[in-house]
């Protein structure tokens, strides 16, 4: 199993999470500071970094499906745990197999 792409990976998702939480309070009336759209925008500049940086790991393809579903599986945790939101049934089924596609995506061959 590789490694190097997921911590890559994790890093950009975890941008995407504190990005969209923060503009969630936002929109929420939590936080009220004209600050936090500029500041996620400037967190968002660092992504080509972390991109670049995946590259000498793994591919361009199977970076970009890695960073879009760890990020969706982080943003979706935060919004059930911290923001209480609600999923079906159906979209934790869902949010399962994303989990077993990260594993896939993270070998080279079954052997």
């Amino acid at each position: 199993m590789k490694i190097a792409p997921l911590v890559w990976a994790s890093g950009m998702a975890s941008i995407d999470t504190i990005v969209f939480g923060a503009l969630k309070k936002q929109v929420l009336g939590e936080w009220t500071s004209g600050w936090i759209l500029p500041l996620g925008m400037l967190a968002y500049a660092f992504q080509p970094f972390f991109f670049l940086q995946s590259l000498n790991y793994e591919s361009m393809t199977v970076m970009n499906i890695l960073w879009d579903i760890i990020s969706d599986i982080m943003v979706t945790i935060s919004g059930l745990w911290y923001f209480k939101e609600k999923m079906s049934p159906l979209k934790y089924l869902g949010l399962s197999l994303a989990f077993v596609s990260i594993v896939i995506l993270s070998y080279d061959e079954l052997q």
